[in-house]
This record gives structure tokens, C-alpha cells and sequence, in this order.
């Protein structure tokens, strides 16, 4: 039997090994093409229509979750009203990005990125610190990994955004930000299977459709080709990412039910 001092040292190493990583490798400046999407028709005098309106989900999702956690159903979700802070920013995250990334996606370019970027790291690292404070450590989840974890997640966009305007473009702190958190997850999921809130086959089902929306965008123009133009890859990342986020609202609900 491990002690948990064991498990997270792996944890440790994981992260330690991530940053070698990216220490040896150079440099990532963001791809110029990245901004050239599949599906570019205006409608209703919207640029891009179906990549900036296919954000609506977000809204959708981030303001249920707000108006369940922040509404009467709180007391009903949680043990503690503590407990509900780091579902509370991982949503008005979410809320945040249905603005940022129809405001990229309306004039697609490093600087309306940088607005897209940066609610997604509040959210992922948001969620991070949850599984944290709910199977490892409660206390240094809720009021040591959130603060920390949102500088780090802000920070990293900054630092690509910054490195960009200097000619030198860097997005490896921001690609640690968004898939090592993912990794460790999976990780904490094994190594501590005790938990309050977070179920850990609700989890996969949440990771598996954010996998699932990253070979949508991957696949853009193909998607696009193989719905007849009615729908690109990108919009859809967009709705299978929204979808992943109502997972993990259902998560909390389905969660309650088990522990009455």
C-alpha cells in the first residue's frame, strides 16, 4: 500500500518531468495558419458565423452552473459553501470564454486570442484545484492550489502574448497549463480513489468529450468537407467542449444523489 506522501511524490514527478520536458524543448511561437478556420461564411453581418455563435453553449452551461451553485441548489450540492468556490470560477470561467472566444473568433488573431486563452486557463486550473481539494487535500485544494493555480494559468498567457510581441513566441508554459493538468488528473483519479464531488467515471466522461472536441478542431476542414459545408470541426469543438462542461455540472448533481 502507498502512503499518500508516496502518491504525491509521483505527482511530483510527473510535474517535474513535464517542466524537463519543455525545458529541452524549443521554443513554440503560435502558428500564423492556426487563425485560418474552415468555415469563414458571414451571416446576419457576423464574420465567421459558425465558430462565433457555436459559443453560445458556453454561455448555456456557465450561466446554469453559476445560477445552480450561486442559487437555492447550494446548500443542496455541497457539505460545506467552501466547497463550492472552485466550481464557482471554473464556471464564471466558462461564462467568460463564451465572450472571449466569439470575440477572437469574430476577428481571428494573436491579440483577440490572448482573450479566448485566458478564461480557459481559469477554468482548467480551477478545475484542477476541485480534484484536488476533493481527493487529496481539502484545505490546500481550496485556499492554496485555486490562488496559485489561477497565477500560474494567467501568467502562462501572458507570457505567450508577451513573447509574441517580442518576435519570439513561446507557448510552452501555456501547453503545460492546459495538458498537465489533464494528466495529473488522471493520475490523482488512480492514485486517490476517495472522494466527495468529483466521480471519477464523470470525470472520464468530461476528459473524453475534451478530447474528443480537441480532434474536432484538429480535423476542421475535413468536417466541414464531410457535413456538405453545413458545419465545420471548429464548431463543433465548440459544442463538445460546451458539452464536457455540463458533464461536470451533472457530476456535482449525480454526485449528491450518491452520498443521500
Amino acid at each position: 500500500m502507498l502512503t499518500d506522501q508516496k502518491k504525491i511524490a509521483f505527482i511530483w514527478v510527473l510535474f517535474v518531468v513535464t517542466l524537463t520536458a519543455a525545458y529541452f524543448i524549443s521554443p513554440i511561437p503560435q502558428d500564423p495558419s492556426y487563425h485560418n478556420f474552415a468555415d469563414l461564411r458571414p451571416r446576419f453581418n457576423i464574420p465567421n458565423f459558425g465558430d462565433v455563435v457555436s459559443n453560445i453553449g458556453f454561455l448555456i452551461v456557465g450561466l446554469m452552473g453559476l445560477s445552480m451553485i450561486l442559487g437555492k441548489r447550494r446548500q443542496e450540492l455541497f457539505d460545506r459553501t467552501s466547497d463550492a468556490i472552485p466550481y464557482i470560477i471554473v464556471f464564471f470561467g466558462v461564462t467568460l470564454v463564451a465572450i472571449g472566444s466569439s470575440y477572437y473568433h469574430w476577428s481571428p488573431s494573436n491579440e483577440t486570442l490572448l482573450w479566448d486563452r485566458l478564461p480557459m486557463t481559469v477554468a482548467f486550473m480551477s478545475l484542477f484545484a476541485a480534484v484536488i481539494a476533493d481527493r487529496i487535500n481539502r484545505r490546500a485544494g481550496l485556499y492554496v492550489m485555486i490562488p496559485v493555480f489561477l497565477v500560474i494559468g494567467v501568467l502562462s498567457v501572458f507570457y505567450w502574448n508577451i513573447t509574441e510581441l517580442a518576435g519570439q513566441g513561446d507557448l510552452r508554459p501555456y501547453a503545460i497549463v492546459q495538458f498537465f493538468p489533464i494528466a495529473a488528473i488522471l493520475l490523482i483519479l488512480w492514485l486517490f480513489p476517495d472522494h466527495r464531488y468529483t466521480d471519477t467515471r464523470s470525470l472520464l466522461l468530461v476528459l473524453a468529450c475534451y478530447a474528443g472536441a480537441k480532434l474536432l478542431e484538429a480535423f476542421d476542414q475535413e468536417i466541414l468537407g464531410l457535413f456538405s459545408s453545413i458545419v465545420s470541426g471548429h464548431s463543433l469543438k465548440h459544442i463538445a467542449s460546451a458539452l464536457a462542461v455540463y458533464l461536470l455540472l451533472r457530476m456535482l448533481v449525480v454526485a449528491k444523489k450518491a452520498s443521500a
